[in-house]
């Protein structure tokens, strides 16, 4: 099947899959959903689909199992919840830690990076470079700015030093 055969059976399937799926599930969006996804699945094994003689029930079988996956997921998850309940309610950010995040999403995307890399998932400089892929040095000059912008967000008004001068 062409991509162009493919375009067609598609635009005339999608519509009565979605109906078949939608009976099935009794869900118009999850139906479309899995519908959706049995699409893209079938798009790379369209060349092959003219010889299976019945594209339309592969494309509806795969829909329907992912239905039904959906369905058990959603299940579990269910019987998962009604014994160990989510906390009636929970707690939010400490103040500290939302005054710091606040001040975290002020610094550059570099910089930011590097900070919390290191310092709060415990990464060294070698192991920061490698993930964003900076060099060793650059780490070190944005955690030295980043560190050096933090301090004056986080402290305000306490006579901040800066090259050993206070501003």
């Amino acid at each position: 099947m062409t991509e162009e055969e493919f375009d067609a059976f598609y635009a005339t399937a999608f519509p009565r899959l979605t109906g078949q799926l939608f009976a099935f599930t009794g869900d118009h969006g999850e139906a479309q959903d899995v519908v959706q996804e049995a699409f893209v699945r079938a798009w790379d094994r369209r060349r092959e689909f003219l010889a299976d003689g019945a594209p339309e029930a592969w494309i509806r079988t795969v829909a329907m199992r992912l239905a039904v996956s959906r369905w058990r997921r959603a299940r579990r998850w269910l019987e998962l919840m009604r014994r160990d309940p989510p906390p009636e309610h929970a707690p939010g950010p400490e103040p500290e830690r939302a005054v710091l995040v606040d001040a975290l999403r002020r610094l550059p995307e570099a910089q930011r990076m590097a900070v919390v890399l290191h310092h709060l998932c415990d990464l060294s400089v070698e192991q920061v470079a490698s993930e964003t892929g900076a060099p060793v040095g650059t780490v070190k000059a944005r955690l030295s700015r980043g560190r050096a912008a933090l301090a004056r967000e986080l402290a305000p008004g306490e006579g901040e030093k800066e090259h050993g001068r206070v501003r």
